[in-house]
């Protein structure tokens, strides 16, 4: 099974309206990282820019349709098309969510949360064993970003993802930003969920914003990929690579797309905080 890795530097989500801009200078940026079903067809532009990209980057393709935690098993057809893709560009990493996506036939466009419990775990790791199978490389796992918690959940989510990647030798996505919007929307604090989480499992960690909605019973946060990274995420993000040394970092901007400078921005912040470790560069939260 392949065990590529990401380099220890910061990356960005390809988006076509930055080719021109990245094809100028990238040339801080340690990888590039696409999300699968972007690219399930056979050609045309978005496979020109993406080899363009490949020549040049280490890549990271990420998953959003495996639907890991359906009940009714996995898409061969999907996870035939993502082997495929993976085939074609060879990259040096690939992730999909802890999360279910489809039912049946019907795919809900959204990332949906399990309950924690003995039943999804052996779900889970069916599933994760039989996408690493097929892709024959390891998958890297991720954390989601949640809205409610299941009364029949019986595993802590952290002891939940390190039981799945010793089952199954997987590695897993550290997604900072969701441990934050999770956390937050629970009541629990982020930074024991942390202490809980095995960073030495982790192979990326990802970076985005977020939006807030007022409720009656305090904030909603809500994982939106559309705004600038907060500064509490920023201070999280220190606090691991503190302890973690420095890892591949995504810095993820999907919707309400800037400019590509001030993606890069981001991205070289991420990247200063990785040469120093952490330290001296997250504002107070």
């Amino acid at each position: 099974m392949t065990r590529a890795s990401l380099p220890p530097l910061p990356g960005v989500g390809f988006k076509p309206e930055h080719f021109a801009a990245i094809r100028q200078d990238a040339s801080e940026i340690g990888f590039f990282e696409v999300h699968a079903e972007n690219y399930m067809g056979a050609g045309g532009l978005p496979h020109v820019q993406l080899a363009a990209i490949r020549a040049d980057h280490a890549l990271s393709v990420h998953g959003v349709g495996l639907s890991i935690g359906g009940a009714r098993g996995l898409d061969a057809d999907h996870l035939a098309r993502v082997k495929r893709l993976c085939d074609r560009y060879e990259p040096e990493s690939f992730s999909e969510h802890l999360a279910w996506s489809s039912h049946g036939a019907e795919y809900l466009n959204d990332l949906l949360p399990l309950p924690y419990t003995d039943e999804t775990l052996r779900l889970v790791c069916d599933h994760v064993d039989q996408v690493q199978a097929v892709l024959g490389r390891r998958m890297l796992l991720e954390n989601p970003a949640t809205y409610l918690r299941f009364a029949q959940s019986t595993i802590p989510e952290t002891e939940f993802l390190a039981e799945v990647a010793r089952r199954t030798g997987c590695g897993l996505l550290l997604d900072v930003n969701n441990v934050f919007v999770s956390c937050t929307n629970h009541g629990s604090d982020p930074r024991a969920w942390l202490a809980a989480f095995p960073l030495h499992l982790v192979g990326e960690v990802h970076l985005g914003g977020h939006d807030a909605e007022e409720l009656p019973s305090g904030p909603l946060l809500i994982d939106s990929h559309g705004a600038a990274v907060a500064d509490p995420v920023w201070a999280l993000f220190a606090e691991v690579i503190e302890r973690a040394g420095p890892l591949p970092t995504l810095v993820e901007w999907d919707n309400d797309l800037p400019d590509w400078p001030v993606l890069a921005t981001e991205a070289a912040r991420a990247g200063e905080m990785l040469a120093k470790g952490g330290t001296g560069l997250a504002r107070a939260s």
